[in-house]
């Protein structure tokens, strides 16, 4: 499939292989359609500092080689910011997709990211009016441009294939509407024993199926504490499952149960109601319109948010499916300004 960006500039797509799980990368790739990448640097691994100082010298010697006229870069990860730092030494444009989100807690290693990328960027791509709020607050020597969320699109677009597959469903054995789907992978989450034993209980004290798409990190945390076995006796545990698969099971779930930002905005889109797993989020508008509760690993007040009933409206709060359209748009302005 060639998206709007190929269509109207050369691109040179580059993984940094940040994300270390090559089947399900390999998924991701397939079901949406994704061009391969142009450029595979394999440097998953490590900590943060050490995993983005490795990209930092890798992405530095391609920029040098290529000498592109912008760099794109999206979201949160070590590979935005490594690619915005990169970038900016070499005087080459960036433009940040996804810009201005903020959850407010420097201890989550995305948001330390984000905001980095932020102040880095030349062109600054807000998905709400929330997040072009906040990057004026902050005073970013950038341009800042509302263009909605091009997850909206993703959504749009592959929305009716997972509906009209129910062999997810099939594979946990459960029923639409009779299950609620969990995920969690953040370090916060699952990297310190005593919240990992949290997360666990949490979920073995929710009276009804559970349904639990098991991350790899997850996973060996859960292997490592010897509890792995423990979760599986009280929930319906998968695989890692690809994009199609999990928007089959959100959109028939009955609520969501998870840490993550992009599950919380999916589960928005699908019309499920989402109980986060945290005390902040970037997604802040998901909260202000009732369809999300943050509960952090209180298993109380997860067993009280998840009772609740989905609101009766859920306003357009990301876009109309066609932000793509303008972030390409906003490029083509930026490099001919």
């Amino acid at each position: 499939m060639s998206g709007p960006l190929r269509a109207a500039h050369d691109e040179l797509l580059v993984h940094t292989g940040q994300h270390y799980d090559d089947e399900l990368s390999a998924i991701f790739v397939r079901e949406l359609d994704v061009p391969p990448p142009d450029v595979e640097l394999h440097l998953g691994g490590g900590s943060n500092t050490t995993q983005t100082a490795r990209m930092l010298g890798a992405l530095g010697e391609l920029l040098r080689d290529a000498a592109p006229d912008a760099v794109l870069v999206y979201g949160d990860t070590n590979s935005t910011l490594a690619g915005a730092l990169a970038a900016t030494q070499a005087h080459i444009p960036v433009a940040h997709v996804e810009a201005g989100m903020r959850s407010f807690d420097r201890a989550m290693p995305e948001e330390i990211n984000r905001v980095l990328t932020d102040h880095l960027s030349d062109l600054l791509l807000a998905p709400s009016q929330i997040a072009a709020d906040n990057l004026a607050r902050e005073s970013v020597g950038g341009a800042v441009q509302v263009v909605g969320d091009v997850m909206v699109d993703v959504a749009r677009v592959l929305a009716p294939r997972a509906a009209a597959d129910d062999g997810p469903l099939r594979q946990a054995g459960v029923m639409p509407g009779k299950y609620v789907l969990a995920t969690a992978h953040r370090a916060g989450t699952v990297d310190d024993p005593r919240r990992l034993a949290q997360f666990v209980e949490l979920l073995l004290g929710i009276d009804e199926p559970i349904v639990l798409a098991l991350h790899p990190r997850t996973r060996a945390r859960l292997e490592a504490a010897d509890l792995l076995a423990r979760v599986e006796t009280g929930t319906i545990v998968l695989p890692p499952l690809g994009y199609l698969a999990f928007a089959s099971l959100l959109m028939r779930a009955r609520a969501v149960l998870t840490d993550s930002g992009g599950v919380q905005k999916e589960a928005y889109l699908a019309g499920v109601p989402c109980v986060t797993l945290r005390d902040t989020t970037e997604w802040v508008e998901t909260v202000e319109a009732g369809w999300n509760v943050l509960v952090d690993l209180d298993a109380g007040a997860a067993a009280t948010a998840l009772a609740r009933a989905a609101p009766a409206h859920r306003p357009e709060l990301y876009g109309d499916g066609h932000a793509a359209d303008r972030v390409v748009a906003a490029i083509g302005d930026e490099l001919d300004g």
